[in-house]
């Protein structure tokens, strides 16, 4: 029985990861405004042993033309951090992790809400930073239309120092301590003024019941896997090889050493989007199923916008992708669908209808034998230290994969049974933050 355990996040979005999970029979449609929908999903991570689940936003629509919006549905969903506050009283274990950008939010107003969402949850709250990449969004915030990848960065390295700074502000005992509500010893102002923001002030709650709430990151460009070995505590990747995702580890697991951290002081979990079933054949007739439902425009638009080209119809469906200029969006997940198309030599057609499962993460389809020999064959392998998993359709994904994967890992010795803290950080193991 091993002792090195797996860490698992449950990536929750309203009906399902595949785009056209809503179509599905078994599907919820109007899943994405549906509290009940959400607080189920929570549940049955929970009851699975799940560190966390994980939210993502982007503060827009996500398809531009009208024809191809109304065939996916994945611009109705809950403002994130709304609905973790709704999740915490209904919940009692599990890591609540929410997606908040850089780029369209201010320090203080960020660290003041995840503050306050780890104190109605007792510490299980975790900030997804991202920096926003859409130009849909952007056109909701800026003028001046989506900042440059590097600017977009810039901006966040200092907005984490600052809300790292917030959390610090306020020391363990600082209030109802000795007599008094608020011992001003204990209380350290933050005086920040940068080239983005001016903090002045202290973070009006108590110190967070983990230290600070866990930091999360994504981001796979040089610089965004900088700004996650000084900072996160959880690295979110997508990788579709063994080898690519054991690149990915080393490389982030290397770069914490100039920061004076250890290897265990991050957990990187890749996405995985896995449909299990007694049988492989019923596993892969499940899958099937659901990409039947894909309507060759919509996959081919959703392929589009992951590679921020915005159109592909020019193009022949059934030849390769075009060259695609390097874009100030997403570069790494446009660089994974360049390497993939080139790599299993895909049409446009077939690259659009892999990449509508799970946006380019990895795809198993098994028993729940076969699931967990993939699982631990990464896990093992040094290419991940557990897996953020994305159900193609919910609640029936996530409800297979509690039913049969999770007790499959757990004879294996490879998660655990019940949780071992109260709060988030101590479920993952990673280690109380040093004060700045």
């Amino acid at each position: 029985m091993s002792d090195h355990k797996m860490r698992l996040g449950a990536f929750l979005m309203a009906g399902g990861h595949h785009i056209s999970s809503w179509r599905h029979p078994d599907a919820y449609a109007p899943a994405g405004t549906s509290i009940e929908h959400f607080i189920e999903l929570a549940q049955i991570a929970e009851r699975g042993k799940f560190d966390m689940l994980f939210v993502e936003d982007a503060a827009a629509i996500r398809e531009r033309n009208p024809d191809m919006a109304s065939q996916a549905a994945r611009s109705t969903m809950f403002e994130p951090l709304s609905l973790l506050a709704a999740l915490a009283v209904n919940t009692s274990h599990i890591g609540l992790v929410a997606t908040a950008s850089t780029t369209y939010n201010e320090p203080y107003g960020l660290a003041r809400t995840f503050a306050a969402i780890d104190q109605l949850s007792g510490g299980r709250a975790g900030w997804n930073l991202v920096t926003s990449a859409s130009e849909l969004e952007a056109e909701n915030f800026a003028s001046s239309g989506l900042r440059p990848h590097s600017e977009r960065y810039e901006r966040a390295e200092e907005f984490a120092d600052a809300a790292l700074a917030l959390w610090d502000s306020v020391e363990d005992g600082a209030y109802l301590a000795g007599g008094q509500f608020a011992d001003p010893a204990r209380l350290h102002p933050v005086h920040h003024k940068g080239k983005h923001f001016t903090v002045d002030g202290i973070l009006e709650s108590p110190r967070s019941p983990q230290g600070r709430p866990i930091m999360v990151q994504a981001g796979a460009s040089d610089v965004g896997k900088e700004l996650a070995a000084r900072t996160a505590d959880v690295v979110f990747a997508a990788s579709q090889t063994i080898g690519e995702a054991r690149a990915y580890y080393a490389d982030v697991k290397q770069r914490l050493v100039k920061y004076g951290r250890q290897p265990d002081d991050i957990k990187i979990l890749p996405g995985i989007s896995p449909i299990v079933a007694e049988t492989e054949s019923e596993a892969r007739a499940k899958y099937q199923a659901l990409q039947e439902l894909i309507p060759d425009a919509v996959g081919v638009a959703l392929l589009a916008s992951y590679l921020s080209i915005g159109d592909l119809s020019a193009h022949p469906i059934d030849g390769p992708l075009p060259d695609i200029p390097q874009t100030q969006a997403m570069q790494s997940r446009q660089q994974l669908i360049v390497d993939l198309g080139k790599r299993e030599n895909l049409s446009i057609r077939d690259l659009a209808r892999n990449f509508a499962g799970a946006r380019g993460h990895w795809q198993v389809f098994g028993t729940p034998a076969q699931i967990a020999d993939a699982m631990e064959e990464r896990f093992l392998a040094g290419a991940a230290d557990g897996f953020n998993v994305m159900a193609p359709l919910f609640p029936s994904g996530l409800e297979d994969f509690v039913a049969m994967v999770i007790p499959e890992l757990q004879r294996r010795g490879l998660f655990r049974t019940e949780y071992e803290g109260r709060t988030l950080r101590e479920n993952l193991g990673v280690g109380a933050p040093a004060k700045r």
